[in-house]
């Protein structure tokens, strides 16, 4: 016969069991995080959603320079120690997939020459914007000139001979470039321009590179990181 302090054990064991029961049952029912984050996200890989109509802004790593040489392996050429972007997200679907975004400004500024025959820089701009920009899940960064004109960019140079306008467009209308998360940055390598317009001291080709980063989203307090997923 079972002692009757053994009968009541039982019995507060079985409420205490059946209380725990109960009270997990919320728990169990409450919405879960979601675990698939969007193409762009801020704080971390797989953190909090971009929000579409946020801005992310970038300036050049620091360090380096954006640069348009005369050839892909070249070191002639123009060389601009600052620059940075702007740009909108205007759309952010669940990874994997493609965000979109408008490239609305770009600058150069601090921009030298060695190029024989040149003297300085007089300035750089970035026309026919905005562009659009498509950023994959892969981390491949596209921007295609929109519907204000194709991808292009005016530099003013001090020659010899006086002040010189050359004009060039991008190859193709397209600029690749590729996000990474282990440097927060954006690279674009080697991007092709060809001369559209300028007289004959203007040199015929120019290849773009330049690394920005971090890349932030300064439509949320205290500008966080962002990160392709």
């Amino acid at each position: 016969m079972m002692p009757r302090y053994g009968r009541a054990a039982v019995g507060l064991a079985a409420v205490a069991l059946l209380s725990s029961l109960v009270g997990a049952a919320p728990t169990a029912a409450a919405p879960a995080t979601s675990l698939t984050p969007s193409v762009l996200t801020y704080d971390s890989a797989g953190g909090t959603d971009v929000s579409v109509g946020d801005v992310l802004e970038a300036s050049l790593k620091t360090g380096t320079d954006a640069t348009f040489y005369l050839s892909s392996a070249g070191s002639l050429g123009v060389k601009c120690a600052s620059s940075n972007f702007h740009a909108t997200v205007l759309t952010n679907p669940t990874a994997p997939g493609t965000a979109t975004e408008r490239l609305s400004e770009q600058g150069f500024d601090n921009c030298t020459t060695n190029v024989l025959g040149t003297i300085a820089v007089n300035s750089v701009a970035v026309d026919n914007l905005p562009y659009l920009a498509a950023v994959t899940s892969a981390g491949t960064v596209t921007l295609t000139g929109d519907s204000a004109g194709p991808i292009q960019s005016t530099v003013k140079l001090r020659t010899l001979l006086g002040t010189i306008t050359c004009v060039y467009r991008a190859s193709g209308n397209t600029l690749v470039g590729a996000a990474s998360n282990a440097t927060t940055s954006i690279t674009f390598t080697s991007q092709h321009f060809t001369k559209h317009a300028g007289p004959g001291l203007c040199f015929r080709a120019a290849y773009f590179s330049a690394t920005y980063a971090p890349v932030r989203d300064t439509s949320v307090p205290n500008s966080p990181i962002t990160y392709v997923n």
